[in-house]
């Protein structure tokens, strides 16, 4: 049996502000249960429902030598779907009513979170052959396998995975504070480890020391080796090439499940959708105030409004866009210009434009379920979640050939029948608003060559099981069996 350690900053169904903590609270319970054993670890944040917070055990305490004081480390556990999760407490930097907040008190609490959940495991008597990390707030781990911990007996065989979610946070100060934070002496705070433009940078120590590097699809490995994408550390991917691969991210087939979802009007499947998809399109234009027409091609959004995410395509043509036949529907908080273009042109297309400036998981859902087509134009896009959630829901993707995005949506050629979405490549506002008219036409025109997309991309598999396997190789090479 190989054991494997999650550690993270966020996973669900406990704490999720993105698609990372999609990845740690899904993947593990994908694994071969026969061989792999897999835990995940992650800190007790007071922002956790309380009623999942009164349902963990404690398991022990110990006390730990950080930044000249004693600091408290509590450790609880609660089983999760099979899964076991351990919790590290520790309420003076746990205690907001969000995970993440002030950059500084993040750099401190996840650098006393990785020391603290190493020195963790021999108090609850787990083992891991591999840590797995994810993202700057869990890369210190690889440095302190190869540093203090490296001398005792239960690490010195430990090997380290980190994987990449988003290049551009990467845990970022000056040299004199992440070296205080971290605790390391001079010796790691060179241009070859980790000290990045003078800086001292927690993303590149996990990647110079870790064993191996993942990131979350293919394109998006390859894309970190340039330097528009590579965040200042192309250099680095580039000499780190033989260490890392691309694994793309799935969704849970359970979660995100069009014949049983609870939160949609009409449950369908491939066989049925001809009939049955439409009637969430009639339920959502009556519950948003639109214009209630079964034959209105929809657009939906759903996604952080920041300019990662392509919005500023959709800000130059939007005037265009609204004056063909087509309703657009936005779900999302970010950035204030964002929400207010879309609260605008809501108000100025009222029968077209429904702006939704929240977040709500049943109304993604609906959204999903109920929209023609999804449009996301990112700029770049690690793996993307929601192109995977749409193709699941016969809701056909619009995409920026970028990263996740080129790997999962294969765009629609007429010529040889094939394809489950649209894309354009160049990062163009009249690009993206062509390909966003040639599905107009093909829905409008050509309804059997729509339906026959929807068929490709409802049959399409990314659930975790895929990805899972590749995980499972990846651990056995490390482990060497």
């Amino acid at each position: 049996m190989k054991k494997i350690l999650f550690v993270a900053s966020e996973a669900v169904p406990f704490i999720k502000t993105g698609g990372l903590a999609d990845v740690v609270g899904s993947l593990p319970k994908c694994f071969d249960k026969e061989y792999f054993d897999v835990r995940v670890m992650i800190p007790k944040y007071l922002c956790i429902k309380e009623e999942l917070r009164n349902q963990m055990t404690y398991i022990d305490h110990f006390y730990m030598d950080y930044l000249g004081q004693n600091k408290y480390v509590g450790i609880l556990q609660y089983v999760h779907e099979g899964i076991t999760f351990y919790f590290i407490d520790n309420e003076e930097y746990y205690n907001g009513s969000k995970p993440y907040g002030d950059w500084y008190h993040d750099l401190e609490k996840f650098c006393f979170f990785s020391r603290a959940a190493l020195s963790a495991l021999p108090v609850i008597g787990f083992q891991p052959e591999v840590i797995h990390c994810h993202d700057w707030q869990t890369a210190l781990i690889p440095v302190l396998l190869k540093d203090r911990f490296h001398d005792g007996e239960f690490f010195r065989n430990m090997k380290s995975v980190i994987t990449i979610h988003n290049l551009k946070f990467q845990g970022v100060w000056d040299v004199k504070t992440i070296q205080k934070l971290t605790c390391l002496p001079d010796y790691y705070f060179t241009p070859d480890k980790m000290e990045a433009y003078k800086d001292g940078n927690l993303l590149k120590g996990g990647i110079v020391y870790a064993d191996a590097i993942t990131t979350v699809s293919d394109t998006y490995a390859e894309e970190i080796k340039m330097p528009f994408y590579g965040e200042g550390l192309d250099g680095l991917m580039r000499a780190r090439a033989g260490n890392l691969r691309g694994i793309v991210n799935g969704i849970d087939y359970e979660e995100f499940d069009p014949e049983t979802d609870p939160h949609i009007e009409k449950n369908y499947n491939l066989k049925n959708f001809r009939k049955e998809k439409v009637k969430n399109k009639r339920a959502l234009q009556q519950e948003l105030g639109l214009n209630q027409d079964e034959k209105k091609f929809i657009i939906g959004i759903v996604s952080r409004l920041t300019d990662q995410k392509g919005l500023d395509l959709i800000q130059c043509v939007i005037d265009e866009l609204c004056s063909d036949d087509i309703q657009l529907i936005v779900l999302g908080t970010g950035e204030e210009r964002y929400e207010n273009m879309f609260r605008h042109y809501a108000w100025k297309y009222q029968d077209k434009v429904s702006a939704n400036i929240y977040y709500s998981e049943a109304m993604s859902h609906k959204i999903y379920a109920a929209c023609d087509a999804f449009l996301m134009p990112s700029l770049f896009e690690p793996c993307g979640l929601s192109q995977l959630m749409a193709l699941r829901y016969g809701t056909v993707p619009i995409v920026r050939e970028t990263g996740g995005l080129k790997d999962t949506v294969e765009p629609y050629n007429e010529f040889e029948n094939r394809g489950t979405g649209f894309s354009f490549s160049n990062y163009n506002a009249h690009e993206m608003l062509g390909i966003i008219r040639y599905a107009e036409g093909v829905y409008y025109d050509k309804k059997r060559e729509w339906n026959k997309i929807i068929d490709r991309a409802m049959a399409k598999d990314y659930s975790w099981k895929t990805s899972a396997m590749k995980y499972q190789e990846l651990y056995d090479w490390l482990i060497g069996d």
